[in-house]
């Protein structure tokens, strides 16, 4: 009887001791022989960007004569990187509305939905120069997205986090959260992104350095990262040897107590 209790003491910290957390759990881009690392310089998979319903443009346009531009730039957007930029552009930005046109001065509505910034840029300067400007005017036409903005929850610094750049990796989008946790699961980050018809998620092992490959590396506006916890938080096992050394012990401690009570019964 005695055998068989400590038997099953052995098997619960044999449980314990193989629920720690490895390097293996939490280094990013491990080179586990599933991709080929001299193409992989070379075939990292970054797409441009084709707008969506609801984005914000901060478009502006200059010419030789400044005093003809004017309407067409209401806002001063030098200052995107501070709040009361990106609340600027918020109220006076070109919004895509529902049915994918933007309103803009003089022009009117123009549809822009699926198109990529640069196609965008040319359209604008195309309509200006047929309707308002000369060509001898040299119209000079800037197309941004209003920052590039995204959403990370679970196990990682949660919120809604707007960078300023063109293009942004996951690495990047995560580091800018604050990383995840050391208990965040990193083998399957969870990324919903919104389509035309909907949403839809999809997954990526970032502990794999084939992730450099996937279509899913960069980040687009308005995705939503999710970090799912590992199992072994899940059940409560400790991080570290040490931490399951302790929880070991004091279960080992009330199991002996516990003996010996019953025993002397």
């Amino acid at each position: 009887m005695l055998q068989q209790k400590f038997l099953l003491i052995y098997l619960f910290i044999s449980v314990l001791c193989s629920s720690c957390i490895t390097n293996k759990d939490v280094v990013y881009l491990q080179d586990k022989g599933t991709t080929n690392h001299d193409s992989l310089l070379i075939k990292e998979l970054s797409k441009p960007y084709r707008v969506q319903i609801n984005d914000i443009l901060s478009i502006n346009v200059k010419a030789l004569d400044n005093e003809l531009t004017a309407i067409f730039n209401p806002v001063s957007t030098n200052n995107t990187s501070n709040g009361q930029g990106q609340a600027g552009l918020y109220f006076s930005g070109f919004t895509i509305d529902l049915h994918g046109n933007i309103k803009f001065p003089i022009l009117g509505e123009i549809n822009v939905l699926g198109y990529t910034i640069k196609e965008i840029e040319d359209k604008v300067k195309s309509e200006l120069l047929a309707q308002y400007f000369k060509e001898s005017a040299e119209l000079f036409v800037t197309v941004k997205l209003a920052g590039l903005k995204y959403t990370t929850i679970g196990e990682v610094g949660t919120g809604v986090q707007t960078l300023y750049q063109d293009r942004v990796n996951i690495i990047e989008a995560l580091a800018n959260a604050g990383d995840i946790s050391q208990t965040g699961d990193r083998r399957d980050v969870l990324i919903i992104r919104q389509y035309p018809d909907g949403q839809k998620i999809h997954h990526i092992d970032l502990t794999d350095i084939a992730a450099m490959q996937s279509p899913y590396y960069y980040i687009q506006p308005n995705d939503i990262i999710l970090v799912k916890p590992l199992k072994r938080k899940a059940l409560g096992a400790g991080q570290t040897a040490i931490q399951n050394i302790t929880t070991i012990a004091s279960i080992l401690s009330v199991l002996v107590s516990t003996y010996f009570l019953t025993k002397n019964l």
